[in-house]
């Protein structure tokens, strides 16, 4: 990934925090005949792992060797940035559009978990989560399913495991514009309802004052 330093996540606590609220990634793999990518949610293993599962009918596990490496992708809050936005292009119209965004990449190995027992363990941590979240008290919970039923789902699917060796967050958020440019787009999103971002960018300003 492109980084420039003035972009880079230095927190790690915001870089666990967005792959906590945005668990949808995109799982890159190379194959015998090029690039794989699925799209699968997956969850925080402790501080080094992901894990998630994937149909049995995708043939990614039948393609990629236990141990090879992996890339997830978390992409966060993302925006177009108009150039009206800066204060500064009533003055002499040096400005371009751009995109803001925050990201995560994850490297690591990815391993296969066939085993009944794990497989379980990883979807009731997936739905407990989840479910908790969106329906709380009344969260669907995998005992609510017959026996014969949650045991033929186990079956259609396999789990997997990657140990991450590096992770890199990057949140692009106009730093590399004049404070006074910076606050207005910071302005903007707020007004836009782009809060992540916006929240993100009074942490770097209150970080650079200090």
């Amino acid at each position: 990934m492109y980084l420039p330093s003035h972009f880079t996540e230095t927190d790690q606590a915001e870089v666990s925090a967005l792959i906590d609220a945005c668990p949808l990634a995109t799982l890159v793999c190379m194959g015998p005949d090029g690039m794989l990518a699925n799209h699968i949610p997956m969850l925080r293993d402790g501080e080094a792992a992901l894990i998630g599962h994937i149909a049995l009918a995708n043939d990614l596990h039948r393609l990629v060797a236990d141990g090879a490496q992996a890339l997830a992708v978390f992409g966060g809050e993302e925006t177009y940035v108009s150039p009206n936005w800066y204060p500064g292009k009533a003055a002499h119209h040096k400005v371009v559009p751009t995109w803001n965004y925050r990201v995560v990449h994850a490297h690591g190995a990815i391993s296969f978990l066939h085993d009944e027992k794990v497989k379980r363990g990883i979807v009731g941590r997936l739905t407990a989560r989840f479910e908790r979240e969106m329906n709380g008290d009344s969260a669907w919970k995998m005992a609510d399913a017959p026996d014969d039923f949650m045991e033929a789902q186990l079956a259609a699917i396999v789990g997997f495991r990657i140990e991450v060796s590096r992770i890199v967050g990057k949140s692009k958020l106009s730093q590399n514009r004049e404070t006074e440019d910076f606050d207005a787009v910071r302005q903007e999103l707020r007004a836009r309802g782009k809060d992540d971002l916006a929240d993100r960018m009074s942490m770097i300003a209150a970080e650079d004052q200090k």
